[in-house]
């Protein structure tokens, strides 16, 4: 079949925080991609203000360099799609691997291989794609490149690699300095014998496969991500498999539903760095952008009008978590941060609290997200939304909160499933790295929620690595504990493991709730009282209201408390009068920590401003009522 040598698709994928963004930023240095005046940021891949904030790629991005052979020929175009490392993100994953010829796996070269790097390889291997094997930072001073390069190996045959796909070359890297050698260094040292990233490239268009097409076969492309415009409205992302696709053109858009409709593409661009620039044609294997289609989806198919085939639908893996995302349902709704003075109205002007916004929002966001499902409920008002991971939602709830969204926001629960009339429910495996000191910490916790230990290695470093098969709800509220138990030196990183039988009840929080008995807004003198009954979330002229969590009680039961007190006055003078009484900081929690605090009965109230955790029932009466009807069945 013919091939053409002038482009290359290829995928980065790696654990988190393994350097993909970094190599893809030296990558584009050094093929000539920028200006000498442009100024450049670090990790320029990560556009989205969350992904900068967090440190972590959310979104699957593709880029391209034109890089010119040192030989002198005609220069070849690599297409780069960077795609998240965490597999809450796996949709992401996924629709990135449908683009290219090939990957690269990144591995750290003192971590190796993670949950995350077994998540991206086993879709990569799963998609018959050859890698090529990075080891990265290998200046770090604990690296221990040898014995990852094992690990690999062994993870490959673990995954059921075939003999080609074992048969991988392997480059080492700093990526952080854009070196790259084919000869392994001492550990921690940046390769000596390269200067810059020629061999990562020469290995790039030695082992990435060149798109191969079939000069008589009719036009199919695949949309794989969608994007907007404002001047041009929704741009679709795709590969052209076969034949051409021309600026102007009327093709064929075969939809999910199988139903074919005649449109005409009015604009085509090609990605030249991080930029779109128009195009009168695409190829066989080329990635490009087309505007025109308004309601085109990921996964869909634009094909040739006479001869119309359609190119299969993407599929990604099952939701494995879910939360009840609803419109705001608190006394302080579309009130801003306090409620009170002339800043606080103007922020609410702009501010999204009907059920038809909420609603619609979460309708967009399926268009761009194909791991999230959104189901109805009994409430015309809230919405089952199941994804991937707790991250994944806490992203999207934290993206709407920063548009102007208030929302009620319920406790994660795991997607269950009935497998011959049990219950099944999804499981995670989870890799920890800990100090030896803090080894039986962990397991005493992973103990508690019902975590079965698969495996434990100790590297003689100090360190042990320890691997657990555990429920996905054992894992809710997991993340805070394990880092005040190993003293914040915990590494933890899980990733979906398939459905197991019910493993019974867990109980992950011991502790109960302070909730407010009544409206009003919180005093020093009330907090100084009320320090010594647990640790407390709110500062002192916070406004609360009947039936908000201010803080966590110190016994297992939850405790209805006055927290918006004040002290009596007199005329009369006390000897104690002036002495100052000390306040301890109140505990701030983030969306993420008040998601893993939540328990059943209670849900959180996401405001652009402020994120409050409330009882679902807000009357203190109401839940006596509701306690004492539980108790006696």
């Amino acid at each position: 079949m013919p091939t053409r040598n002038d482009i290359r698709n290829v995928a980065i994928v790696a654990h988190v925080d393994h350097g993909k963004t970094t190599l893809v930023d030296a990558m584009l240095k050094q093929a000539g991609a920028f200006a000498a005046h442009q100024q450049l940021d670090d990790r320029m891949m990560d556009s989205n203000d969350l992904e900068r904030e967090k440190g972590i790629t959310i979104l699957a991005k593709n880029t391209a360099v034109k890089y010119h052979p040192k030989d002198g020929g005609a220069p070849i175009t690599i297409n780069i799609i960077d795609t998240p490392g965490h597999a809450d993100f796996g949709g992401e994953v996924e629709r990135g691997l449908s683009m290219v010829d090939a990957v690269v796996l990144l591995v750290d070269a003192s971590e190796g291989p993670l949950p995350q790097t077994r998540f991206v390889l086993r879709k990569a291997l799963t998609a018959k794609l050859p890698v090529i094997l990075c080891i990265n930072k290998t200046d770090r001073p604990d690296s221990r490149i040898d014995e990852v390069i094992n690990e690999t190996y062994d993870l490959f045959l673990d995954l059921d690699a075939d003999e080609d796909q074992i048969e991988f070359p392997i480059v080492y890297a700093c990526a952080r300095d854009g070196v790259a050698s084919l000869t392994k260094p001492e550990d921690g040292t940046v390769p000596a014998d390269s200067e810059n990233l020629e061999p990562f490239f020469s290995t790039l268009l030695e082992h990435v496969p060149a798109p191969t097409f079939d000069e008589e076969a009719p036009l199919q492309a695949h949309v794989t991500n969608l994007d907007a415009d404002n001047f041009l409205g929704r741009i679709a992302l795709l590969r052209v498999e076969q034949g051409y696709l021309r600026k102007g053109q009327t093709v064929a858009w075969i939809k999910r539903d199988g139903s074919i409709q005649n449109v005409r593409i009015t604009e085509l661009m090609m990605t030249e760095a991080l930029t779109r620039k128009p195009a009168e044609q695409a190829g066989p294997g080329d990635i490009c952008a087309v505007a025109g289609i308004p309601d085109i989806m990921i996964g869909e198919t634009l094909a040739d009008t006479e001869n119309p085939i359609a190119l299969p639908l993407i599929t990604v893996d099952e939701p494995a978590i879910s939360m009840t995302i609803g419109t705001n349902t608190s006394p302080l709704v579309g009130r801003g941060g306090s409620g009170k003075g002339a800043d606080a109205k103007a922020a609410v002007k702009d501010r999204k609290v009907t059920a038809r916004q909420v609603k619609d929002r979460l309708d967009r966001e399926l268009i761009g997200n194909v791991s999230l499902r959104v189901l109805d409920t009994d409430r015309p008002d809230a919405w089952e939304v199941q994804g991937r991971g707790e991250l994944a939602l806490a992203i999207l709830i934290e993206t709407m909160r920063r548009e102007g969204f208030e929302l009620t926001v319920g406790k994660p629960q795991v997607v269950t499933k009935d497998v011959n009339g049990k219950v099944h429910e999804p499981v995670e495996r989870l890799t920890v790295d800990v100090p030896e000191e803090h080894m039986g910490a962990v397991t005493q916790l992973m103990g508690i929620r019902k975590g079965r230990m698969d495996n434990m290695s100790n590297h003689g470093s100090g360190w042990v690595r320890m691997e657990f098969v555990v429920p996905s709800r054992g894992l809710i509220g997991f993340r805070t504990e394990f880092l005040t138990s190993t003293r914040g030196t915990g590494i933890a990183h899980s990733i979906h493991e398939g459905h197991e039988p019910w493993f019974g009840t867990l109980t992950t929080r011991n502790n109960g709730s302070l909730v407010a008995d009544r409206a009003g807004v919180v005093t020093a003198f009330a907090m100084t009282n009320l320090q010594e009954r647990g640790v407390l979330f709110c500062d002192p002229g916070t406004e609360v209201y009947e039936g908000m969590i201010v803080g966590e009680n110190s016994r297992s039961d939850d405790m209805d408390v006055n927290i918006t007190k004040e002290k009596k006055l007199t005329n009369m003078r006390s000897s104690n009068a002036d002495v100052a009484e000390s306040i301890v900081p109140p505990r701030k929690l983030s969306l993420e920590q008040s998601l893993e605090f939540c328990r059943e009965d209670e849900c959180i109230e996401v405001t652009p401003e402020t994120v409050r955790i409330r009882k679902v029932v807000l009357d203190q009466k109401d839940r006596g009522r509701t306690a004492s009807r539980a108790k006696k069945g």
